[in-house]
């Protein structure tokens, strides 16, 4: 059950409640592809920095570990030991982003597994089996993702493709969730807007998906090779077309800045690699921009990652150390700063949902993208 509790222009803050817990939007899910974050991160850790859900992959835990061993030990939640709600993303994004291994037909999208090459069969039916023994709280349709600068009858086809998805998505999770051996028998469904960056493509398909009435609404297709200015105009065109009394979620964005001019369009979950992945290369988040920890000017700096910080790492460790453990090449370096940009992120989201309670989240968001500059 979604709650909206108060606007402040077209941000929204509200109450997602789920069979697995209680989630404050706007969230930022952390991304666990394979059921784990990157960087050493364990679910007591994803707790201590405030991780509201965690987000995994169907296609990469169905190629490894494989989502029937996973049901037969219980399920994603126990399996990985975490007992608040997850997202599992629905293999769609593969046949974007495996382009040169993938086949798509009507039926569904035929793979060669990135692994070991062997042959792979997804459709809307197969998505939802996956993620139906995977358990998770929110299953996200089987799409397509088109990249955003591909041409208009490529897209137009894909769209409609897509939509036809979306209903074999809603029949079959309709009936894995009443069957007596299923996981998770109130697993939700998220439908996925696609259309590149044709406005009346994405108005369309958002007017259409939203007569299906799902449990939430993605905004998909987006951060795959349109400009930022392109991803903004999306989403003042298309939000307002999605249900404002359901969950709006931006796939696979962003940068901080890009989550406040989401937050600002009316988007209220987000999910990105940046925050472990930036953290895995010796980048830090701050209110300030983005530091490269392995800089020689932190050599000698006694001081945390961030005044006031009250991640793992900046209560305890200096930027000094942390340099000296990236040069080292100890996994400890790595860890605390996926650490530190976790924490940033989701108090990041913390601050948001304050400055929309408090009718002042225009004012945030321009001081934060100042102090930020941009970055």
């Amino acid at each position: 059950m979604y709650e909206l509790l108060k606007t402040d222009g077209c941000a929204k803050r509200a109450r997602f409640t789920t069979v697995h817990g209680v989630v404050e939007t706007p969230v930022f899910m952390n991304v666990g592809t394979v059921g784990v974050i990157k960087g050493a991160v364990s679910t007591e850790d994803l707790k201590e920095i405030g991780t509201q859900i965690e987000l995994s992959n169907t296609y990469h835990l169905h190629v490894r570990t494989g989502d029937e061993t996973i049901k037969e030990l219980g399920g994603l939640h126990k399996f990985m030991v975490w007992d608040r709600p997850i997202l599992t993303d629905s293999g769609g994004f593969q046949v974007f982003s495996l382009a040169t291994l993938r086949k798509i037909k009507e039926e569904g999208v035929t793979f060669r597994s990135h692994i070991d090459g062997h042959k792979i069969f997804m459709g809307p039916e197969e998505s939802m089996t996956i993620q139906s023994n995977l358990g998770s709280t929110i299953a996200m349709a089987f799409d397509e993702c088109p990249n955003a600068l591909a041409d208009r009858e490529y897209v137009q086809n894909s769209v409609d493709r897509t939509t036809r998805w979306l209903e074999r998505c809603k029949t079959k999770m309709a009936e894995l969730n009443s069957r007596e051996d299923t996981v998770n028998k109130s697993q939700m469904l998220f439908g996925i807007n696609q259309g590149a960056i044709f406005d009346d493509i994405r108005i369309d398909h958002a007017k259409r998906i939203s007569e299906m009435d799902l449990d939430g609404y993605a905004v998909g297709g987006l951060a795959v090779g349109e400009s930022h200015e392109q991803m903004y105009h999306v989403l003042d065109v298309t939000v307002p077309h999605l249900p404002k009394e359901k969950p709006t979620y931006l796939m696979g964005v962003g940068t901080p800045a890009n989550i406040l001019e989401a937050v600002d369009r009316g988007v209220d979950f987000f999910d990105c690699v940046y925050p472990s992945r930036n953290g895995r290369h010796g980048h830090a988040y701050t209110h300030f921009g983005k530091l490269n920890i392995n800089n020689k000017r932190f050599e000698k700096d006694m001081a945390p990652i961030e005044e006031g910080c009250n991640c793992p790492a900046c209560r305890h460790y200096s930027r000094a150390y942390i340099h000296h453990l990236l040069k080292a090449k100890e996994m400890l370096g790595l860890r605390f700063l996926v650490l530190h940009n976790l924490y940033f992120y989701n108090h990041l989201m913390e601050e948001i949902r304050t400055a929309i309670d408090e009718g002042r989240f225009k004012a945030f968001k321009n001081e934060m993208l100042e102090q930020m500059q941009g970055k």
